[in-house]
């Protein structure tokens, strides 16, 4: 078996969902996801200058010659997005070429069901943005389609939520007054689907930020978001598992006083207080609070968690396996944290293709905690899903699929119609 082709189509969901196609010189084709980054597919397409005529099965041996050749891109970066879109078809090949299922050769099974939190965002549904980050309007949704996914999306933008300015470097949003209604109405919704864990965003613009770029946190904002999180706990109330995120906005002694400020409310976990280059930043904020501390959605390979697990920097581990290098790499991180005794909770904002994957690797992994879901919002999330009969994620949690490969395909016809203009749809040209 060799591989011939490695051809790559972009979604337009609330994020660019990169999903990658490796064929060869079989029937078999596999299937993958990469985390989206501006200029993405064009360096996943650059595989193919050496890719072609490799055994697929050689699976660890072709991801070293893949970052052997991002080695102008660092060590982190879209290079690790690309390799481990391509590594996670790679498994898919495996799989079905053996007649198993990827978690197999990832040390066989724990479970038989992952268990799923939903980002619930800031009480609505977020923006569909583009790869720089910036509010957009898929192409998809621009046409008048009647009724159906567009006329969904189209009705809600309004009522859609955009990130924090600081979340994006300062650029600058309206700020708008919160409403903790909004965020105990969508957390009562999603515990009535059966999710047993739930994270919202607390890095919201409101009428008490003063600067958008210091990293401070005035006493106002901090009552609002410690106010919005007892306002979570008392909805949900003790038995749903709740969770914020703050995606590196603030700088260590606010989130401290952040952290320390929800200590009552009984958190999974506080993920990214501060921004992820400072190891020590983060192990202060870590040391200061009782309240569980996650990050490392933006950290790459096994080489950079060991130094955030070395130090006592993290109470939980939130690597994402679209992005760290592949799942092989992603089950060595978690064997890793599993020597600190620390939790493992995947970051995952993909499409179904991504997220079975990352339900593989969850059920192979024994210090896994729980996956998260981005796509709540999505209307088409499932129609992606080749053949699919019933939602992928039912009450909380997917069952791990015994199929071969990741056991799921990509609906190419279904994924057409909300593809990205100017990108290639696998071989089709843009």
């Amino acid at each position: 078996m060799r591989i011939t082709k490695i051809e790559t189509a972009v979604i337009e969901a609330n994020y660019d969902w990169t999903i990658v196609k490796v064929s060869t010189d079989t029937s078999i084709a596999g299937w993958g996801e990469a985390f989206f980054a501006p200029g993405l597919t064009g360096v996943i397409r650059e595989f193919n200058e050496f890719l072609p005529g490799e055994d697929p099965r050689d699976v660890d041996r072709l991801a070293r010659l893949m970052r052997t050749a991002m080695g102008a891109t660092g060590t982190a970066g879209m290079g690790f997005h690309a390799i481990s879109g391509v590594e996670t078809a790679l498994w898919d090949i495996v799989g079905k070429a053996s007649n198993l299922p990827v978690y197999q050769f990832l040390g066989g099974k724990y479970r038989d069901r992952v268990r799923i939190y939903a980002d619930c965002h800031a009480g609505k549904g977020l923006s569909s943005l583009s790869p720089v980050l910036l509010p957009r309007t898929p192409g998809w949704a621009q046409k008048t389609r009647g009724a159906g996914a567009g006329e969904k999306w189209r009705k809600d933008l309004s009522e859609r939520v955009e990130l924090s300015p600081k979340y994006h470097g300062g650029q600058k949003s309206e700020a708008r007054k919160i409403r903790p209604q909004d965020y105990a109405r969508h957390a009562v919704v999603m515990k009535r689907r059966g999710f047993t864990a739930l994270k919202f965003d607390v890095d919201v613009p409101s009428e008490f930020s003063l600067d958008d770029y210091n990293r401070s946190l005035t006493r106002k904002e901090i009552e609002l978001m410690a106010g919005l999180v007892g306002t979570l706990r008392k909805a949900i109330g003790p038995e749903v598992d709740l969770a914020i995120d703050c995606h590196w906005n603030y700088g260590v002694n606010d989130a401290i006083k952040l952290a320390r400020a929800c200590e009552s409310f009984d958190l999974l976990w506080l993920e990214d207080p501060v921004p992820p280059e400072n190891t020590d930043a983060m192990r202060r904020v870590t040391d200061a609070t009782s309240t569980p501390i996650a990050t490392g959605e933006n950290h790459y390979q096994r080489h950079h968690f060991r130094e955030l697990l070395e130090r006592g920097a993290v109470d939980i581990l939130a690597p994402d396996y679209q992005k760290v290098g592949g799942l092989l790499e992603g089950r060595r991180i978690a064997d890793m944290a599993e020597v600190h005794y620390v939790a493992v909770a995947p970051h995952n904002i993909s499409s179904p293709i991504g997220t079975m994957a990352s339900v593989h690797l969850c059920a192979a992994t024994p210090n896994f905690l729980a996956l998260e879901w981005h796509a709540e919002s999505v209307p088409f999330f499932d129609e992606l899903i080749k053949g699919r009969k019933k939602p992928l994620i039912e009450k909380g949690y997917v069952e791990v699929t015994d199929k071969p490969g990741l056991g799921i395909e990509l609906d190419e016809q279904a994924a057409y119609k909300y593809r990205k203009r100017g990108e290639p749809f696998f071989d089709q040209p843009a």
